[in-house]
């Protein structure tokens, strides 16, 4: 990190309500290209103004609290910084104690968000948590709990195996468009299952169908004519795909 991305920290650290400022993304988990964005967390609580950010004179854009969308993810920055892409984040440590609470009792929530096809789920907060970089306070550096562990895999399986169902829908009318994108959101729902049985934090999709070993999609979908008896075909495939993930996650359903 240079001198300007370390000014930038510091100053963020210094905005009313921050308590901590925390690297995350790419740059957190060791997967970095040379021209990868830095990705930051502002994590505060109470009161947070993004003008405070917008002051601080870096050319990009600034949103407000909740811009998007509202859920656990509600909002945050696009900045170059002497010529450096700089995202940030914006944090609630209140909704953090919160999605804390829940995935230690096993309560998965999945929301919509903008580039996400499958959903997140709320406990993506503790997963940038678990592998970012503190670089200014203190944050929670939480484990993956057993109640999730063993609750999450259902709750993804049971979304996509509805998604895949009604793809079949789509597939019979020989909506060729919308059959496809529904059977890829159910595999992406799957992998989620996956990685969640076996305690891997997910953080965003651009290599979740290859770490669940779901990759297998993209011939699949290659593969697909318009025809309703060639979607069903395609539809039978990404099943036959998905069915080793949901029969793990729900053991005695023979279906």
């Amino acid at each position: 990190m240079d001198d300007a991305l370390r000014r930038l920290v510091d100053r963020l650290a210094e905005l009313p309500g921050v308590q901590a400022v925390a690297l995350g993304g790419s740059r957190a988990s060791g997967d970095a290209r040379a021209d990868s964005d830095w990705d930051l967390g502002v994590y505060y609580r109470g009161a947070f103004d993004p003008a405070g950010v917008r002051a601080l004179g870096h050319p990009g854009e600034v949103s407000e609290l909740g811009a998007w969308g509202g859920g656990v993810f509600n909002g945050g920055a696009w900045l170059r910084v002497d010529g450096v892409p700089v995202d940030l984040h914006w944090r609630d440590l209140d909704v953090v104690d919160r999605e804390i609470a829940d995935a230690e009792a096993g309560r998965v929530r999945i929301e919509p968000l903008s580039f996400h096809l499958a959903g997140i789920p709320g406990y993506i907060l503790l997963a940038e948590l678990a592998i970012a970089e503190v670089l200014i306070g203190d944050l929670p550096r939480p484990s993956y709990p057993a109640a999730l562990r063993r609750a999450a895999p259902a709750v993804w399986t049971n979304t996509a195996r509805l998604h895949a169902a009604y793809a079949r829908s789509h597939a019979a009318a020989g909506r060729q468009a919308q059959c496809l994108a529904t059977l890829t959101v159910a595999t992406l729902q799957t992998a989620h299952a996956a990685l969640a049985a076996r305690g891997e934090w997910v953080t965003n999709e651009k290599r979740l169908l290859d770490r669940a070993g779901l990759r297998a999609l993209d011939g699949i979908v290659d593969a697909a004519e318009a025809a309703p008896t060639s979607l069903a075909v395609t539809c039978d495939r990404v099943e036959d795909l998905c069915a080793p993930v949901w029969a793990a996650a729900d053991p005695v359903r023979h279906d």
